[in-house]
């Protein structure tokens, strides 16, 4: 399971032009499920989410996890984290899970995070989206359930 996490003052996700989500202070999360992706996997990537030290304390030090500041996640389904752009121009997405199993791993994630957490909101997943946030540093982190960077 791969995710890409923005800390973010703000966000949102829109569907046909509608508002499906919408958020405050914390992260967005970019999820993609990738093949082999299990439970352990996920709770990985939900550990991993809400205990990341990367709000800055009283002292401006990157001390702080999303749960310390109550703050708010926007999660949204990627498969295209899984691209593969070794071979040729166009992405290869091979290493992507099938959608009805991608999705009900997606749904584990997005209702364990919901019992964690101040405020979840979501994309709907499989849609073709407009996401928009306001990137606060930017500070980016990549996650990979497989692998170290």
């Amino acid at each position: 399971m791969r995710a890409v996490i923005q800390r973010c003052f703000d966000g949102s996700v829109k569907v046909a032009n509608k508002t499906v989500g919408k958020i405050g202070r914390g992260i967005a999360v970019f999820l993609c499920v990738e093949k082999e992706d299990t439970v352990n996997d996920a709770a990985y990537i939900i550990e991993k989410t809400i205990s990341m030290r990367i709000f800055d304390d009283k002292n401006g030090k990157m001390n702080l996890s999303v749960k310390d500041i109550n703050g708010e996640i926007l999660l949204i389904s990627e498969f295209t984290l899984c691209g593969d752009i070794r071979k040729g121009t166009r992405p290869n997405f091979s290493l992507s899970m099938g959608f009805a199993d991608a999705e009900k791993l997606y749904d584990y994630v997005t209702s364990k995070l919901k019992k964690l957490v101040f405020s979840v909101e979501t994309g709907i997943f499989g849609a073709m989206m407009t996401v928009n946030i306001s990137n606060d540093g930017p500070v980016t982190i990549l996650l990979n359930s497989r692998k170290t960077f």
